[in-house]
């Protein structure tokens, strides 16, 4: 089940359940893994930036993969960025032996030419090995690195196995629609986008030429529900669905206490028996659970399913 650049729907951005004393929650990842497949995620993306990948050592990573790629019964994408290549090796190598369908390598901080983004990324391709599918992660907000569309479509035209970008530059509609034009005109070949920035413009995303979405929103069906309108011509059904999340997904997508919402959502949905982060990590205030708790109710006006 290797990923290709068919790849379309919703690739649910997992976080990593951890105890209260830090320790992994394997039990929870199962139940995360039942979870996302049961509100329609067509694939899983695991240990990224949200999935608190640097706090796991690579022994734990692995586990937290075999877990999740034995259960899913849908493609598994398997974060693998690392400082050298030597890791990033062992860890994309690992993953793909105990079943992950394509890894997702994001550009380290210091690169800032677009010379050196494209010579990083030849090197991480003959690191791993050219067989294993891999998805650029463009986002310069956290990653602080400007990809543009014409080095992006560089990466894609000198590497076959690149299949797909994970988008999420801000603003970024522009981008999509530059890369999709860079297909229609031939001088790229066609790879899959999904969507990151927690959906925060996937309504628009969509309209512009995306596939789907590979975000973290507690609420996947959301995610889910306005794809699939989208996708059926149903413009104004998916900005309804999108519009009534919209201050959930904004409430999750603060810097600093993002992830401790989701987590806190999670947890009350039954997909996690935690919030638990590992440390270094933020905490929500009893003011911010109130404040989510407020959305919720609110959410429950348009959505059943946030009837918690």
């Amino acid at each position: 089940m290797k990923l290709n650049e068919s790849a379309a729907g919703v690739y649910s951005i997992a976080v990593t359940p951890f105890q209260p004393d830090g320790r992994l929650d394997m039990p929870s990842v199962d139940r995360m893994t039942d979870f996302y497949v049961g509100c329609g995620a067509t694939g899983l993306t695991i240990l990224g930036i949200l999935g608190e990948a640097p706090k796991l050592s690579e022994e734990e990573s692995l586990a937290v993969t075999r877990a999740v790629a034995k259960r899913a019964g849908v493609p598994v994408i398997v974060g693998v960025s690392a400082p050298g290549f030597a890791s990033m090796r062992s860890l994309a190598r690992g993953a793909m032996d105990l079943g992950a369908a394509g890894v997702m390598i994001a550009p380290p901080p210091q690169l800032r030419t677009d010379d050196q983004i494209v010579a990083y990324y030849a090197q991480a391709v003959e690191a791993i090995g050219d067989d294993i599918p891999f998805v650029i992660q463009d986002y310069p907000l956290t990653l602080t690195v400007i990809m543009t569309p014409k080095v992006i479509r560089q990466i894609v035209q000198n590497h076959p196995s690149c299949v797909m970008l994970k988008h999420e530059d801000w603003p970024g509609l522009e981008k999509i629609s530059a890369m999709r034009g860079f297909e229609q005109d031939g001088s790229m070949k066609r790879i899959s986008i999904l969507t990151g920035n927690g959906a925060l413009f996937l309504d628009f995303e969509m309209e512009r030429g995306a596939d789907g979405a590979m975000t973290g929103y507690a609420f996947p069906e959301m995610l889910v529900d306005v794809v699939r309108l989208a996708k059926a011509g149903e413009r104004d059904k998916a900005h309804d669905v999108f519009d009534a999340h919209l201050p959930l997904v904004r409430y999750e997508q603060q810097p600093g206490v993002g992830l401790a919402a989701r987590k806190y959502v999670l947890q009350k949905r039954g997909a996690i028996a935690s919030d638990a982060q590992r440390k270094p990590s933020s905490s929500l205030s009893k003011a911010a659970k109130a404040e989510i708790d407020y959305l919720l109710e609110r959410l429950a006006r348009h959505d059943p399913r946030a009837r918690i």
